[in-house]
């Protein structure tokens, strides 16, 4: 973890209130997978090429509905007013400040029109998706879809690994099962089948199936991406059904406490999907050279969660860019350390196993 992004860890810890920086923190189980997602990557190293320097390297992808973006993405999270009063408002501003592709959660505590309009406002360019549980009423999940739409939202990110919700102990042991008197998923507001002028609960449900996502891609001509992939066979079907995208990981541990770290599983989904959609990772990147590394394992660009609340919490607007920049500025660095021109001479000859063995 960088000096920047442990700094802000630690701040977090000290000003949060200690029930919601364990929600952060905190993740299903024994909080194996929390771990091992972070450890994955010291299980990996890269191997330098040499003399094959430039002075400039690019670094921008191209991901749907963002053309030229960086390739670290803000991670979908819940309540950022919860981490500082400005909440996803500030999260956006930072992520549009650093060319950073903000993808809001379905449960901000700000509704999505409000974030990509703060988003477009530090930045005309700016490109914000909008992550989305499909749920069990399909005009739920329309009218969810509709006003990501109107926002101006240039993708949508379908988390998919979540039939129920995951069993968090430390949640349970603080009780934190409702955000606090004042505090809301805005996006939740107002919708099909809820009370006029207040929130219903986003609802799991193990029942949805492949036919939901083909109900949404009629629904919508948004680029749609699913995100808690892990299973290659998955990817291969996540294709063939028209996603756009696919974002391996494992909901940052908080789901399943059994299953592989994201970017173990990253080699076998990037082989299934075979240069078809980008796959992204999420989970566990806390060093531009884990960016580099995923990117070389062949992901477009990562994700990352834990370290933007932590840099909110820190710092508001100015912690989550603390966060982003260090990130993208040792990414750059690591580049230049390995002999690439730019993200396409990141290839998996690069990666090897600590000890030598690929």
């Amino acid at each position: 973890m960088t000096g920047v992004l442990a700094a802000a860890r630690d701040r977090a810890r000290d000003v949060l209130d200690p029930a919601f920086y364990d929600y952060v923190a905190g993740g299903a189980g024994r909080e194996r997978v929390v771990a091992d997602n972070e450890r994955a990557f010291d299980r990996l190293a890269l191997l330098p090429r040499v003399l094959r320097g430039s002075a400039v390297r690019d670094t921008t992808v191209d991901l749907p509905g963002a053309p030229g973006a960086a390739p670290v993405l803000v991670a979908p999270t819940a309540f950022h007013r919860l981490a500082h009063p400005d909440g996803e408002l500030a999260t956006a501003r930072a992520a549009a400040r650093t060319g950073v592709v903000l993808v809001t959660g379905m449960a901000a505590t700000t509704a999505v029109a409000e974030v990509a309009a703060a988003a477009r406002a530090a930045d005309p360019a700016a490109a914000v998706w909008f992550q989305l549980y499909l749920q069990p009423e399909p005009e739920v999940t329309e009218c969810l879809v509709r006003r990501a739409e109107r926002a101006g939202c240039t993708a949508l990110v379908v988390t998919v690994d979540s039939p129920v919700f995951g069993r968090r102990e430390r949640d349970l042991r603080n009780g934190f099962t409702d955000l606090p008197a004042g505090y809301a998923a805005e996006n939740m507001r107002d919708l099909p089948g809820g009370p006029p002028g207040r929130t219903r609960d986003i609802a799991m449900s193990p029942a949805l199936s492949w036919d939901d996502l083909a109900r949404l891609r009629e629904a919508t001509a948004l680029p749609v991406l699913l995100k808690g992939v892990l299973h290659p066979a998955d990817a291969r079907l996540a294709v063939e059904r028209g996603a756009d995208g696919v974002v391996v990981s494992n909901h940052g541990g908080r789901q399943c406490d059994a299953v592989p770290a994201a970017v173990d599983a990253l080699p076998a989904v990037v082989a299934a999907v075979d240069g078809r959609v980008p796959v992204l990772l999420d989970g566990g990147v806390r060093r531009g050279t884990d960016v580099a590394v995923s990117l070389a394992l062949g992901a477009t660009a990562v994700g990352v969660g834990r370290p933007v609340v932590w840099g909110l919490a820190a710092g508001g607007e100015a912690g989550v860019r603390q966060v982003l920049e260090e990130l993208l500025d040792e990414y750059d660095h690591a580049l230049a350390l390995c002999g690439a021109r730019g993200n396409a001479d990141l290839a998996p000859d690069l990666v090897v196993r600590r000890g030598g063995a690929r």
